[in-house]
């Protein structure tokens, strides 16, 4: 007989190396006993009950306790299965006697009962259990010498719950995660068996509540820490809906609830299963887009916690990538779920200890304040400023915090400047499909739209997208996938740039508004894009290709609009149209329209423009050398043959004559602005301009009309000043020039630096008081004297490019495009501080309609020239086929920040002497403040170092 006493004492009050010995005599002892020794013990105990329970409430633990620890080593294999098999024995004799004497509804134990559930999914779950993580001959040893005893206690903890009977709900749901935890063991057989538990939990609960909400959350929460924690595959997921969907279809009440909930958890577990592949992935996008189905999920079945808890998860992927933009509007969507109020703020809300908050509205107001710093740095100060006023708000009107006021509306002015001053490259944006069952589900047979990065071209955008698949085939065309290819066991990516379609928020609309703050909603708040492709319909005519040349145009609109809290979205529709080669025509005239308009407004606003861009548009549109003109519209449309056939085309036609008639006038204005700022050098340039436009004008006049534009006087005062933050070089007190905004204007793709649109010239001071003609006289005879001295000082550069121009008389061929070098103006006297204020203050704006012309006309009023969400793109020539508004043109680059990036633009002011080619002026005198400064210079200094090919204008038709 053992002696008794041996089995009351624990390891747990033995330390040191003394342990292992005392737990190998205990086990030695523990395996020498039969079944009448343990019965014989329990009796030693007599009535006293109390002592039974406090002996085997002490087992429990001191069992718990040894298989958490692992006395021995892993590497000890006999030992620990030595020891687990005879705690296995012991645990069932145990259980026994819970079953004998403690269940019944007067002697029940509830805390004794939850420890031995609690021991028994810790000795299933123990690591030394684990078989399929040993090698196969190591597995097949150990299962061939003690079976899989995870079976074995799985079978008895499934006997043991069945037998509680009433007392079942006492467990719910604090035993839901333990068996959860047991179900989620990769063995087939113990699942088979102990997944019926849950229906049976649902069961109870329903019978005594009408619901199982209580196991629902628990499950719910559970299952998100498992599944995150290594625990479960999609084997489990199948067979976890299987057997609850048979038991629940069988059950009177809970089939149609129970059927939910089941779908609930397939749901969750398949978000839950790709969140954990990618986990660790190194693509940070596709682990973005796995925390964004999980925190989806959540907010859908109103789990608040864990959608804060994915939320941010979210919000530190960004920062990784330094997407601030995505960052803030996923803080958001935290914020958003608060009050401004006194209310208790929750634990669950604060998840963050960088966040001390009390209340909910100080939680809001913190949040707020780093929304407002992501969206600054991401550039989106239209987002902050919203923010920014109900901040201003509460503030004033609530919690009376006059000097966070202050801050807040400083703020709220900056960015209100920056929006005006501040250069935003427009981003590209990416349709990206993923076809083939060779992708993650997340993925699979799907299409999303991406928002490119700064300056990112699409061919990049495509190689960093090939690098994350590497086995992925690139797809060479652009029409939708077939069958057999998104069944296909490979992996096809198919990638293309789209358009965004102006979505002008309705408070712009028909109102006079900066283009600054137009461009930003070009490429934001947008979710819908296009994508057109030509479709030749019928033979193509050798004599013209526009009669037969339709456009089929895509339209995708995504599930939320970008930016959002992804740098993309899953495309949710798509709809086709086919566009008629006329209806084509009319849209290509309209968008050529308002380019020039736009490219006048400009120059009517700020004089100081670079002139490269208007020579570019200009020529390619009055030079029939160059682009052909409109003539192949009037060969496809304007005859008797087309009419005939398309009598229902009649009203297009004479809307396409009416966009051809205005041309004329909008042309006038760009030819006259063009010959005031021309330079010299490029004067015979010019009067081949003039010439051209002067039989073009006749031409369309005489079979189209006369059409008239109202008085540039009359458009330029409703229009701001094109104002961009100013470039201050560090040589340099004094800011150069405002740049152009021609790369970021609606009408015109970005250009490189170097190109038009990032042409930087000196800041001349307008004129302020008029002079009398005299003094006008006298300055223009001196700055004639000066003409000529500076025309002797030209460039070796400028003289080669005269002597070229006069030579090939200025003609240019179809084939090659002329590359125009707009000179650079001498700097001027700094502007006085009061003039700068007033051009920045001025209480202009751009109109996004320009109204008819003036009443004293007897033609019609233009078409309006308004935002459009058509594609820009041309048909002119069969080579330059740009349907997408994009083409090969790379997006501007980073303004640099070193004197020789803009070809030694300023003077030298350390004392060196001067370059050959640098204006010897004298020093600008000091400007009194009754005194205006002095006039610009009508003569331009020598050009600067000769552009390069790379440099030239998009509109040149250089391939860059």
């Amino acid at each position: 007989m053992i002696p008794t006493e041996a089995l009351h004492s624990t390891p747990l009050q033995i330390t040191g190396d003394s342990q292992g010995s005392f737990v190998a005599s205990m086990t030695a002892t523990l395996r020498q006993m039969d079944d009448y020794h343990y019965a014989h013990l329990i009796n030693t105990f007599g009535k006293m009950r109390s002592d039974v329970v406090d002996f085997l409430m002490e087992t429990f633990i001191m069992f718990k306790d040894l298989i958490g620890k692992n006395v021995y080593p892993m590497d000890w294999v006999i030992m620990n299965m030595m020891q687990n098999k005879v705690f296995l024995r012991a645990i069932n004799q145990y259980a026994a006697v819970l079953n004998k004497k403690f269940l019944d509804q007067t002697n029940f134990e509830l805390q004794l009962w939850n420890n031995y559930f609690h021991l028994a999914v810790a000795y299933l779950t123990q690591e030394s259990l684990q078989l399929e993580n040993f090698s196969s001959d190591k597995r097949a040893k150990i299962f061939h010498k003690y079976q899989d005893m995870r079976r074995q206690i799985g079978f008895e903890i499934r006997d043991m719950w069945y037998n509680l009977g009433p007392h079942k709900i006492k467990f719910i749901p604090e035993m839901v995660g333990p068996i959860l935890e047991m179900t989620l063991i990769p063995e087939i057989e113990l699942r088979k068996a102990t997944v019926p538990i849950f229906f049976d939990m649902m069961q109870c609960e329903y019978h005594f509540t009408c619901s199982f909400q209580r196991f629902e959350n628990e499950i719910i929460t559970k299952l998100d820490h498992e599944v995150e924690g290594g625990r479960g595959d999609e084997q489990y997921k199948v067979l976890f809906q299987k057997i609850l969907l048979e038991h629940c279809r069988k059950h009177k009440y809970l089939a149609k609830s129970g059927g939910d909930f089941v779908g609930l958890v397939v749901r969750l577990l398949e978000r839950l299963l790709d969140y954990r592949t990618i986990m660790h992935d190194e693509n940070k996008e596709n682990r973005m887009s796995c925390t964004v189905n999980v925190l989806n999920f959540y907010k859908e079945i109103e789990r608040e916690e864990m959608y804060i808890r994915y939320l941010y998860k979210l919000c530190d992927l960004h920062k990784e990538c330094d997407n601030y933009t995505e960052a803030a509007f996923t803080l958001l969507l935290h914020a958003k779920l608060l009050k401004w109020s006194e209310e208790a703020c929750a634990a669950h809300l604060t998840q963050r200890d960088s966040y001390h908050a009390s209340t909910q509205g100080q939680l809001k107001d913190q949040l707020y304040q780093q929304i407002i710093n992501y969206f600054d740095k991401g550039k989106m100060w239209e987002e902050a400023i919203i923010l920014g006023k109900e901040l201003a708000e509460q503030y004033e009107n609530e919690m009376f915090d006059f000097e966070q006021l202050s801050a807040s509306l400083r703020k709220q002015a900056q960015f209100y400047e920056n929006i005006v001053k501040v250069i935003r490259p427009k981003l590209d944006y990416f349709a990206m499909g993923y076809y083939g069952m060779g992708f993650p589900s997340f993925l699979r047979n799907k299409m999303f739209i991406y928002r490119g990065k700064e300056y990112e071209r699409r061919e990049d955008f495509e190689a960093r997208v090939l690098t994350q698949f590497p086995n992925a085939e690139k797809m060479k065309t652009t029409t939708p996938p077939t069958e057999d290819t998104k069944t296909n066991p490979g992996q096809y990516i198919q990638c293309f740039t789209v358009k965004p379609i102006l979505d002008l928020p309705a408070k712009f609309q028909n109102k006079p508004v900066s283009e600054q703050i137009v461009s930003f909603y070009t490429v934001n708040e947008v979710h819908k894009f296009q994508y057109s492709r030509p479709v030749r319909k019928g033979e193509k005519d050798p004599d013209n290709e526009f009669a037969n040349m339709w456009i089929e145009r895509t339209t995708y609109a995504t599930a939320y609009k970008l930016p959002g809290i992804l740098r993309w979205f899953e495309v949710k529709s798509v709809s086709t149209e086919e566009i008629s080669p006329l209806e084509n025509a009319m849209e290509t005239m309209q968008l050529t329209n308002e380019k020039i308009s736009s490219m006048v407004q400009r120059h009517l606003n700020d004089s100081n423009l670079p002139i490269n861009p208007l020579s570019m548009l200009l020529n390619g549109i009055v030079d029939p050398a160059v682009m052909g003109g409109f003539a192949n519209y009037e060969k496809a449309f304007f005859n008797d043959k087309y009419i005939q056939e398309h009598p229902e085309d009649l009203d297009k036609i004479d809307k396409l004559k009416d966009f051809i008639a205005w041309q004329i006038p909008y042309l006038a204005d760009g030819v006259r602005i063009h010959g005031e700022k021309v330079s010299e050098a490029l004067r015979p340039f010019h009067d081949r301009l003039e010439a051209c436009f002067k039989q073009l004008r006749e031409k369309v006049e005489k079979q189209y009309g006369a059409k008239t534009l109202p008085s540039a006087d009359e458009r330029r005062s409703t229009r701001p000043r094109s104002m961009v933050r100013s470039f201050t070089m560090p040589s340099s007190q004094r800011p150069l020039s405002v740049a152009s905004l021609t790369s970021i204007s609606s009408d015109n793709p970005p250009s490189r630096p170097g190109s038009d649109g990032f042409a930087l010239e000196p800041l001349l001071p307008k004129k302020l008081h008029t002079k009398s003609q005299d003094k006008l006289d006298r300055d223009e005879l001196d700055r004639e004297r000066k003409d000529r001295k500076k025309e002797k000082r030209n460039s070796k550069h400028q003289e080669i490019f005269d002597k070229d121009l006069k030579t090939t008389d200025i003609g240019l061929q179809p084939t090659e495009a002329v590359i125009l070098s707009e000179t650079i103006s001498p700097l001027r006297p700094q502007r006085p501080k009061s003039q700068v204020l007033n051009l920045i203050g001025g209480d202009r704006r751009l109109s996004v309609s320009p109204g008819p012309p003036s009443s004293s006309t007897s033609s019609p009023g233009p078409p309006p020239i308004t935002p459009r969400s058509k594609l820009s793109f041309s048909l002119l020539t069969a080579s330059n086929l740009d349907l997408n508004g994009t083409g090969e043109t790379p997006p501007p680059l980073p303004v640099k920040g070193s004197t020789a990036d803009y070809g030694n633009l300023l003077d030298n002011h350390d004392g060196t002497h001067p370059s050959p080619t640098t204006p010897q002026t004298p020093p600008p005198q000091p400007h009194h403040r009754d005194m205006p400064p002095p006039l610009p210079s009508k003569t331009p200094p020598p050009p600067p170092p000769k552009t390069t090919r790379k440099q030239a204008s998009i509109d040149s038709g250089i391939v860059q």
